[in-house]
């Protein structure tokens, strides 16, 4: 069988469209306290959290954490001024395969599995989130929600532009049941709260 004559019978034997089920959000509310429960989930999927003391600065939280980071992006509209490489759209992606550590911003966070969405909106470069050997992603405490519908809510009049929500460092456990961190991303993922 050709292309079009495939292409052809599954036009034709396409199911039935049925609408999506109607979910009652009513049922997900909980009365929670969302940053300890944030931090919580976070931490359970092997992440790092910290709030900034009122004596600590940001660059000195991350260089704590990171002492020996040499090759640094910052995309995080100059919260910090720790960038040694500088990124733009134009930025081939293979230029950043010796990456130690991104920061990124995110746009919010979600309590019920500790996800932080991020867009390509706060990056110019989609591969740098995953390319990086440590990801840092600066995030404001207020802008939490209680779960992934909600987060869904949240993005859903956004443009349709590049975004992910991350929870925690890449990893694995489908290879001999052992579980490989970094397999497919970043090593570690530190959420820094602002």
């Amino acid at each position: 069988m050709g292309r079009e004559v495939i292409l052809k019978s599954i036009k034709e034997n396409k199911p039935t469209s049925i609408p999506l089920p109607q979910v009652d959000l009513n049922n997900f509310i909980e009365d929670i306290n969302l940053l300890a429960e944030f931090k919580e989930k976070v931490q359970l999927v092997g992440g790092s959290i910290q709030e900034l003391s009122p004596s600590e600065t940001l660059e000195e939280a991350i260089k704590n954490q990171y002492p020996n980071a040499k090759e640094i992006v910052d995309a995080s509209k100059k919260l910090t001024s720790l960038k040694t490489i500088s990124i733009s759209e134009d930025t081939n992606p293979k230029d950043l395969q010796n990456i130690d550590l991104a920061i990124i911003n995110g746009e919010f966070g979600v309590a019920e599995n500790g996800a932080v969405w991020i867009s390509e909106n706060v990056f110019p470069v989609r591969v740098l989130p995953f390319i990086t050997n440590d990801l840092v992603i600066i995030l404001e405490k207020e802008k939490l929600c209680l779960h992934m519908h909600e987060g869904f809510s949240l993005i859903s009049e956004r443009e349709r532009t590049f975004g992910v929500f991350i929870s925690g460092p890449s990893k694995t456990a489908d290879i001999e049941q052992c579980l490989v961190v970094g397999a497919q991303g970043a090593m570690s993922l530190s959420i820094i709260l602002i």
